[in-house]
């Protein structure tokens, strides 16, 4: 079997992760990215192939050159409020996008795809942990846009053959614990980097939206599952579609919350400054807590969180983050 693995979107923060747990299980990632949100240092385990899922020539091109067995999906637009603002930006390029991808995979007969999927497909959770079976009703045109793509997977299995794995993760957070990549984004939103700029002193202080939620500090709670982790779940699950398993769509996170006080906590321990808060009202949309039943990653991977404990996350965050100075 072929072992090479076309990766969109690899020189972005999963993606270039991804790329070093491939080349490690003995694949050759080959990384497809437009560089819009993608950096250079980060693809360092496989050729660089400088292009755009919406374009039918660079996929045919990067088909036609290394014809890979398989393709790990992460190229997308992933700023909430941005999609809320641009609906149009974010169908045209995640639908759009794949569709694009779909169709090239067709037409050089590559028949599996790990896709990036979301927590986000699920909106407002009506139980705790969410399980892989909950009701899916986003409320925002990104997570639209990734239920749009699983539902497009489920018919081009039906109508084509072509088999997928749907991993819908939460909060992606860390970073490689040799510090060869980590977290880099322009503009970031996710909370760890976000505290450990705050600690650094690169920004005046953290704002904490909402003090008066219904959990243990008040704070909102979320799912932070370790980079490293979620890389080697897409892993196992290329691996199991390429030896001819079903296709799936699961979980990854966790299953234990910590509240936004946790996370300013660790990072303070880890560090050993002081992170300055600033309080706030909620953000509208926002809801209380979120965490996942990831036990089909569990049963279908053989996937276990290894590196997720959220002291042990920030550690890795916070070398990254100093090494770098930002």
């Amino acid at each position: 079997m072929d072992k090479t693995i076309l990766v969109t979107g690899g020189a972005g923060y999963i993606g270039s992760h991804t790329c070093k747990a491939l080349k490690k299980a003995g694949y050759t990632p080959v990384t497809l990215d437009n560089m819009v949100y993608g950096h250079d240092w980060a693809v360092k385990w496989g050729p660089l192939v400088r292009g755009d899922i919406l374009s039918a020539a660079d996929l045919d091109g990067v088909f036609a050159t290394y014809k890979p067995s398989g393709v790990l999906h992460f190229a997308a637009f992933a700023y909430v409020g941005e999609s809320v603002q641009n609906p149009a930006k974010y169908y045209h390029n995640n639908v759009t996008g794949t569709l694009s991808l779909l169709d090239a995979m067709r037409r050089h007969g590559c028949g599996h795809i790990v896709f990036s999927s979301t927590c986000a497909t699920y909106g407002v959770p009506a139980s705790l942990p969410i399980p892989e079976d909950h009701p899916q009703h986003p409320i925002n045109p990104y997570g639209w846009s990734k239920l749009m793509i699983e539902q497009i997977l489920r018919d081009y299995e039906q109508a084509y053959g072509l088999t997928h794995a749907a991993l819908r993760y939460f909060n992606a957070a860390g970073a490689d614990p040799d510090g060869e990549i980590g977290e880099d984004h322009d503009p970031e939103t996710h909370l760890i980097p976000l505290v450990i700029h705050a600690a650094l002193g690169l920004r005046k202080h953290i704002e904490v939206f909402g003090t008066d939620y219904d959990t243990p500090d008040g704070t909102a709670i979320r799912d932070y599952i370790h980079v490293t982790d979620l890389a080697d779940a897409h892993v196992a699950a290329i691996s199991r579609l390429l030896d001819k398993g079903g296709s799936m769509m699961l979980n990854l996170g966790t299953g234990v919350g910590n509240t936004v006080r946790q996370v300013i906590e660790a990072v303070e321990r880890v560090s050993g400054r002081t992170v300055p808060v600033v309080e706030g009202p909620r953000r509208a949309g926002d809801p209380p807590a979120l965490y996942a039943n990831a036990g089909g990653a569990g049963r279908l991977l053989n996937w276990t969180p290894r590196l997720s404990d959220i002291e042990a996350t920030v550690e890795t965050a916070w070398r990254w983050h100093e090494k770098r100075g930002r």
